[in-house]
């Protein structure tokens, strides 16, 4: 940061980029992600005019995310907890994201320009706080959120504007650089499909194949944190084993499933697991030649991503997912088809 703590004044307006942000799952209506944001506490707007806010190739912000180590993805958790605690869309997570990582590749710097110190190079000779106050990532997250909400019309800007607006850089446009790896993320930390709730997708993104499976996908996500148990009912939904997650989420989506996972295998239009779509079922079997030794299913979310009712002591919840890896089955199923 090269500046004095000031936030008013000129604010570029620009006719790009608010909407969307890449997730764990795919976005299917603007109903279902707006609903799924409300559960989470979030107050969301939609400005589907403005466009998505993920520019760059697709792929781009999941490639630069995976090259972050455990010191910088605590940050960027740390980012959306608090952004999430002060009940700010994520659009402000996103600003904060691309200003730190600008600024210091999302670290806690004890060094930097002049006397710029920590994640946001915030200098305490310009009011920003004292050294250690600063190199608090707690406090300067904080505190970059306190002088972020003074910037006129910031929620109609680009992020990488409203990241200028805060630090008043000397190299403006050097903000713009991470929004895609920005916007992966507060879809993939924060687990936001959708956060202006347009219902629009962006980078890797692409509608569910049915409404239904959008639907089970909502549904299923819905269930996060809720303990395993084997043979679990399927008339509640206090906890799960993983074929009750599938029949109930497409239950709710007004789809009939079989209650074991064997029998899931065949309640649907199979295709190579390759090309699997999100609310497609994978299924994982002891020997994949013989669809009767199957033993775990789960659902695919996009973006090499699944959501699980893994085995117990593991609550319900996401995980990356790769073709090929041991004992998943070669095919996957598309309920409803």
């Amino acid at each position: 940061m090269k500046s004095a703590l000031v936030v008013g004044g000129l604010v570029v307006v620009v006719t790009v980029a608010v909407a969307g942000v890449s997730a764990v799952t795919q976005v299917v209506s603007q109903d279902q992600a707006a609903e799924q944001a409300r559960a989470m506490g979030v107050s969301l707007t939609c400005n589907a005019s403005l466009g998505p806010i993920s520019a760059g190739p697709a792929g781009s912000g999941a490639a630069d995310a995976a090259k972050l180590n455990e010191d910088q993805r605590e940050n960027v958790a740390m980012i959306i907890q608090i952004g999430k605690e002060r009940q700010l869309p994520p659009l402000a997570w996103q600003v904060a994201i691309q200003a730190g990582m600008t600024e210091s590749g999302l670290r806690n710097l004890d060094y930097g320009d002049r006397d710029s110190l920590g994640m946001f190079q915030m200098r305490p000779s310009m009011g920003w706080g004292s050294p250690e106050q600063v190199k608090d990532p707690n406090y300067s997250i904080r505190k970059f959120y306190d002088v972020l909400e003074e910037v006129p019309n910031w929620e109609q800007q680009r992020p990488g504007e409203s990241a200028q607006d805060v630090e008043r850089s000397a190299f403006p446009d050097r903000y713009h650089k991470w929004e895609p790896m920005a916007a992966h993320l507060i879809g993939n930390v924060g687990l936001v499909p959708d956060p202006t709730g347009c219902g629009e997708g962006t980078g890797l993104l692409v509608p569910a194949p049915t409404k239904a499976a959008g639907a089970a996908i909502q549904w299923a996500l819905g269930q996060q944190g809720k303990p395993y148990q084997w043979g679990a009912a399927t008339t509640h939904q206090n906890s799960f084993d993983c074929s009750s997650l599938m029949l109930q989420a497409y239950r709710s989506a007004g789809v009939t499933l079989p209650r074991v996972s064997r029998q899931q295998y065949r309640a649907g239009a199979m295709l190579p697991v390759e090309e699997a779509q999100p609310g497609d079922l994978l299924f994982w079997g002891y020997d994949t030649s013989n669809p009767d030794t199957i033993h775990h299913v789960a659902m695919y979310l996009g973006d090499g991503k699944i959501v699980e009712a893994q085995q117990t002591g593991v609550p319900v919840h996401i995980r990356p997912v790769r073709w090929g890896e041991p004992e998943l089955m070669g095919q996957a199923v598309r309920p409803g088809v």
